[in-house]
C-alpha cells in the first residue's frame, strides 16, 4: 500500500506541472493532444507506452522532472506488481 501511495503522490506531482507547464510536442502536426496525467502515467509505468512520452519534449527543469519520474516510477510499480503477484499466488 505504501508503494501505491507513493505512487499516486509521483503521478499528483508530475500531472500538476506538466499541466502548468505543457511541453512542445516534437512534431506538432502528428503529435497527439497532449494529456498531463497521461504523460505521467506514460513516465511512471515502465511498460505501458501511452503516445505521450515520445511525442512531446519537456525543456528546463521539466526535462529533469521527467527524467527523475522514470527511475522512481519503476520502483512503486514494480512492487506493486510483486505484491500483486505474491498475493494471487498464494490463493
Amino acid at each position: 500500500m505504501r508503494a501505491a501511495g507513493w505512487l499516486l503522490l509521483l503521478l499528483c506531482t508530475g500531472t500538476l506541472a506538466f499541466a502548468l507547464r505543457h511541453p512542445p510536442a516534437l512534431k506538432p502536426s502528428e503529435a497527439p493532444q497532449f494529456n498531463p496525467l497521461v504523460h505521467a502515467l506514460d513516465l511512471l509505468l515502465p511498460i505501458i507506452d501511452f503516445g505521450q512520452e515520445n511525442a512531446f519534449a519537456p525543456r528546463g527543469g521539466y526535462q529533469w522532472l521527467s527524467y527523475l519520474l522514470i527511475p522512481t516510477g519503476w520502483v512503486p510499480a514494480t512492487t506493486i506488481a510483486a505484491g500483486v503477484t505474491r498475493s494471487l499466488s498464494r490463493q
